[in-house]
């Protein structure tokens, strides 16, 4: 009973990474693909676990193992994957995500409040960064 116990936490736990891995993965993306990032020579994997801590704040779910939070990192990682569409055929599957993130979300506003978590958590973050580097260089 305790191995089979075991197990189940194990699988668990490997889910749980990997959901969370998917979502720093498409930050981590979107990080070396921001033109501030290069301009103010932040480390994007910086930029990507202060956004991880910032936007898992307000994101539902108790603790980083929850079912809930789990769901959330998925849900996140899939609304950062949207990219422009290049093509008219693109845009219909475009739709439907966005239609499924709603579903995902519970809700249009409730993905709109996802967006903004993200987009606030990256705001900070870039005033973080920058604060840190300008006192790296004054304490040259």
């Amino acid at each position: 009973m305790k191995k089979k116990l075991l197990l189940v936490l194990c699988v668990l736990l490997l889910t749980a990474c990997a959901d969370k891995n998917q979502y720093e993965q498409a930050i981590l993306v979107q990080m070396q693909q921001e033109q501030d990032v290069k301009d103010y020579k932040i480390p994007p994997e910086d930029m990507v676990k202060c956004v991880v801590a910032q936007t898992s704040e307000k994101m539902p779910g108790i603790f980083a193992f929850d079912p809930t939070r789990l769901t959330a990192y998925k849900n996140y990682a899939k609304m950062l994957s949207l990219t422009t569409p290049k093509d008219p055929k693109s845009t219909v599957d475009q739709k439907a995500v966005m239609e499924q993130l709603r579903t995902d979300f519970g809700s249009p506003q409730a993905l709109s409040e996802a967006h903004s978590n993200y987009t606030e958590s990256v705001v900070e973050c870039y005033s973080v960064m920058i604060s840190k580097s300008e006192d790296a260089a004054k304490a040259k």
